[in-house]
C-alpha cells in the first residue's frame, strides 16, 4: 500500500515552500521584471556553435550559465554543427593525444549549419578543432548570420573563427594567450587587445561583439554580458548560485602577463 502523507509532513512541506517563496518570490521576480519593462528586445533565441575537439568548458561553462538565467528568462537553444552526429572534444590530432588516452565527451546537435534557426545569441567556442582544415562551412555559417545576430560571444580560440570569417574586421577582440600568436595572426584586419580577460566592442547600428581570453575565461565574460543585458543582480544571482566569484574587471588579465603579452598592449 502507498505510504500516507503524515501532518509533520505536511507541515514540512509548506514550510518548505513559504522560506522558498521568500527567499525567491516577489522581490527576485520584481528584479527580473525590471531588467525586461527596461529592455523589450532582450534575447531569446540562442546558438552554440560545435566541432570536433571543441573545448568543453568553453561550452559548458557559458552553458551552464545561461541555463540557469533560463530558468526565469524565455530562452530557446540550438546546438549547431555541419551534421547532426553527435561531436566529440576528442582531440582529432594523435601528436596531442601522446597517452593513447580514451577520455573525451560529445554532444548531440539539434541542428545542423543548413537548418539552424534564427538566433539573437551565436556562442563559438575554441578548443583544438579551430586548428583544423575543414572548417569552411562552419566559418561561413558564422559570417553568414552575423549580420542578424544581437550578439556575438566568442570564447577562447572560437575568435580565431569569428576572424576568419571576417566579421571582426575593424572591431576590438581578445583570445587564449597561450595560443595568442597562432590566433591572431589568423586575421590582422582585426584590433586584437592582448591584456584583457574579456572585450566588448559595441558600435552604435553593429552586432555587439564580447569576445573572452583562454577557455575558463567564457564563464567570465558571459557572467558580465548577462549583467550588460539582464541587470548586475541577475548575474550575481546566477553566479552566487553557482557559487562562482564574478570577475568583474575586464582588464585584469594575469595570463597576458604569463605569457608575456603585456608589453604590446
Amino acid at each position: 500500500m502507498p505510504r500516507s502523507f503524515g501532518l509533520q509532513e505536511a507541515f514540512a512541506l509548506l514550510t518548505y515552500l513559504f522560506l522558498y517563496t521568500m527567499a525567491f518570490g516577489p522581490a527576485t521576480h520584481a528584479r527580473q521584471l525590471e531588467g525586461r519593462h527596461t529592455n523589450s528586445t532582450l534575447p531569446v533565441n540562442y546558438g552554440m556553435l560545435l566541432f570536433p575537439a571543441f573545448q568543453a568548458l568553453d561550452v559548458f561553462g557559458p552553458l551552464d550559465a545561461l541555463n540557469i538565467l533560463s530558468w526565469n528568462h524565455p530562452m530557446n537553444l540550438a546546438l549547431i554543427s555541419t551534421t547532426l552526429d553527435p561531436v566529440s572534444t576528442a582531440p582529432s590530432m594523435a601528436a596531442v593525444n601522446v597517452a593513447g588516452s580514451n577520455f573525451s565527451q560529445s554532444v548531440v546537435p539539434t541542428h545542423t549549419l543548413a537548418d539552424a534557426p534564427p538566433l539573437d545569441v551565436l556562442l563559438v567556442p575554441g578548443g583544438l578543432g579551430t586548428r583544423a582544415p575543414d572548417l569552411n562551412a562552419t566559418i561561413g555559417f558564422v559570417a553568414d548570420v552575423f549580420p542578424s545576430l544581437q550578439y556575438l560571444i566568442t570564447i577562447c580560440t572560437g575568435a580565431g573563427l569569428a576572424a576568419r570569417a571576417g566579421v571582426l574586421d575593424g572591431r576590438n577582440a581578445t583570445t587564449n594567450k597561450k595560443s595568442w600568436a597562432a590566433t591572431t595572426a589568423l586575421r590582422k584586419q582585426v584590433n586584437w587587445i592582448p591584456e584583457a580577460r574579456w572585450v566588448v566592442d559595441e558600435e552604435e547600428g553593429e552586432v555587439k561583439v564580447w569576445s573572452s581570453s583562454g577557455v575558463s575565461a567564457g564563464i567570465d565574460a558571459t557572467l558580465a554580458w548577462m549583467g550588460a543585458v539582464y541587470g548586475v543582480e541577475t548575474a550575481k544571482e546566477v553566479a552566487d548560485g553557482m557559487e562562482y566569484e564574478m570577475w568583474t574587471d575586464s582588464h585584469f588579465d594575469p595570463f597576458a602577463e604569463l605569457y608575456n603579452l603585456t608589453q604590446k598592449a
